[in-house]
């Protein structure tokens, strides 16, 4: 072994798979933060090229890699580069979110099962990757974002909710499974409106509305991700709300 592979071989990793603009940018920020290496992932080439200069420039260290996560070959790929490259996963974080929403009568087959891939196969394929790296450690965290999908349906959600429910019901399983182990997984259901650009650009009304203390900082859920790693296993959450506190639920 050389001396670059050995000294990247000693560097805790982290991956954000889903890496965008508003909740996955501050989570791997933070990560960062704590002494991490990250790897971002998104599906466009270079998306991520602003978030890693960021994060180079604050003096962390980061990686960008595109990756659909609907494709096993892709993810198994990625798993198998990043240890062999970069250094040792401890964390690997699920953030892909395939929000849509059609009345169901207009939901065709196609927009379903893409919503569906997005939320549970792609879920199915990072987490079995991530448990087949970090179970021969015998530690590791695995976390998945869901949504207020994850435990209800609404009205125009049908694809939604399907795929959010049965990403959820996949980390369970795999809590149980692995959780005596050593990996502790986790499912963060973060309900309500985050703060975005996009959203503010796209429902200034709905912003307006819901006023400053209405709104889920990005931050905010990241430092609550950070934390799920940082538990000690005699005392391990699976499920944790994020919303604030106006919002209905």
């Amino acid at each position: 072994m050389d001396t670059s592979t050995a000294v990247a071989t000693k560097q805790k990793v982290c991956l954000i798979v889903g890496a965008g603009d508003a909740t996955g940018s501050a989570i791997a920020k933070r990560f960062a933060q704590a002494g991490f290496t990250v790897c971002v992932t998104r599906r466009t080439p270079d998306a991520n090229a602003a978030l890693v200069q960021s994060i180079q420039a604050a003096g962390g260290r980061a990686l960008a890699y595109q990756l659909d996560a609907r494709r096993e070959d892709e993810v198994i790929a990625l798993f198998k580069k990043i240890e062999s490259e970069v250094g040792s996963l401890e964390v690997v974080v699920f953030n892909v979110g395939g929000n849509v929403r059609f009345p169901l009568l207009e939901m065709t087959a196609e927009k379903y099962f893409k919503t569906w891939e997005m939320c549970a196969m792609a879920g199915f394929l990072v987490g079995r990757e991530a448990a087949r790296v970090l179970l021969p450690k015998g530690r590791g965290t695995i976390l998945f974002t869901g949504a207020t999908a994850s435990l209800r349906g609404g009205v125009g959600f049908s694809a939604f909710a399907g795929g959010k429910a049965a990403l959820r019901a996949l980390a369970q399983s795999m809590a149980r499974e692995f959780g005596p182990q050593g990996l502790h997984i986790a499912h963060v259901v973060v309900d309500g409106v985050i703060d975005s650009e996009r959203v503010r650009n796209t429902q200034p009304e709905r912003v307006a509305a819901l006023g400053p203390e209405g709104l889920l900082e990005p931050d905010s859920i990241a430092r609550a991700y950070l934390w799920l790693h940082e538990q000690t296993p005699d005392a391990w959450t699976f499920e944790l709300d994020l919303r604030p506190g106006v919002e209905k639920w």
